[in-house]
């Protein structure tokens, strides 16, 4: 079984499967604060991001500017072993939430 995924590092995940090409730290940061309701600043984002790439489950390159306007910005992208360390995280999860019975837990 491989190391698992922190919730943090799950999201920042999801971010970069959903922005696609576009994938940077500030979009990433963005999609957390206005979809998941979770703050947190970009520099954590990037620190997140590193140790996934560090792992090998998220791979950088660097993008130049559109023509002379505009700054290289460096993008993301999930490889094959982020998409199954992503996708073996919502297995656990689902398999979890299946056991479940919510209204006799809540009692």
């Amino acid at each position: 079984m491989s190391e698992t995924l922190g919730d943090l590092q799950q999201l920042v995940m999801l971010g970069v499967a959903q922005l696609g090409e576009e994938a940077f730290g500030g979009g990433i940061q963005h999609l957390l604060e206005t979809v998941a309701g979770r703050a947190v600043s970009v520099g954590t984002v990037y620190v997140t991001l590193v140790r996934l790439e560090e792992r090998g489950l998220v791979r950088s390159s660097v993008r130049s500017g559109q023509g002379s306007v505009g700054r290289p910005r460096r993008t993301y992208r999930l490889t094959d072993e982020g998409w199954q360390a992503l996708t073996d995280a919502k297995a656990s999860l689902d398999r979890m939430w299946d056991r479940l019975d919510v209204g006799e837990a809540r009692t």
